[in-house]
């Protein structure tokens, strides 16, 4: 099976992460969840972009890079939003990377140097998210997923905008994008 590091959002590591990442587990694979708050977690976002704020999101894109440095170079990154860019960072600049998962959001390829080839991607935001990124997540190509609505972090089941619908084909969506890059890379 395939190992996985994925980034949690502004909001911090929340429970909702570890719940999103029991159900990848679940399917046999292994996940890690850095913190790259400290231990800090938000229920408004708002309070979250003030710590990402305060912290500069150089700063949070460094930990997330540090947080992998013991783990094999053969990883998928994945990330919820905020996330989203220490793990789009690492998935374009750490050799061996297996693949990218962008929730909620994505960043112009050329911020990170272009996007590298034969790393795969697969993107999940809502059509009509004004934070998703979505013009940014076209243009990076891979797999694009929009799903009907405008809420941003639809995919924690703690928060007043989870979708349980949408998250369930993020989740199934996510474990065969991993399962067939683990076999066409024969892993």
């Amino acid at each position: 099976m395939s190992e996985i590091v994925l980034f949690h959002s502004a909001l911090g590591l929340r429970p909702g992460v570890h719940w999103f990442a029991d159900r990848v587990r679940a399917a046999g694979h292994t996940v890690h969840t850095p913190d790259l708050y400290d231990g800090e977690v938000f229920d408004s976002l708002d309070a979250g972009l003030a710590k990402r704020d305060a912290l500069g999101m150089d700063e949070v894109v460094r930990r997330g890079a540090a947080a992998v440095e013991p783990l094999t170079p053969e990883l998928f990154y994945a990330g919820f939003s905020l996330g989203a860019a220490p793990a789009q960072m690492l998935a374009q600049t750490r050799p061996g990377a297996r693949g990218a998962l962008l929730y909620h959001a994505a960043i112009p390829a050329e911020v990170f140097g272009g996007w590298p080839e034969g790393v795969p991607l697969q993107i999940h935001t809502m059509e009509d998210d004004a934070l998703g990124d979505v013009e940014d997540a076209r243009e990076l190509g891979g797999e694009l997923f929009l799903y009907p609505g405008s809420d941003h972090l639809f995919a924690d089941p703690d928060l007043p905008e989870y979708d349980e619908a949408a998250t369930e084909l993020v989740i199934e969506r996510t474990l065969v994008f991993v399962s067939r890059t683990a076999a066409v890379r024969g892993i």
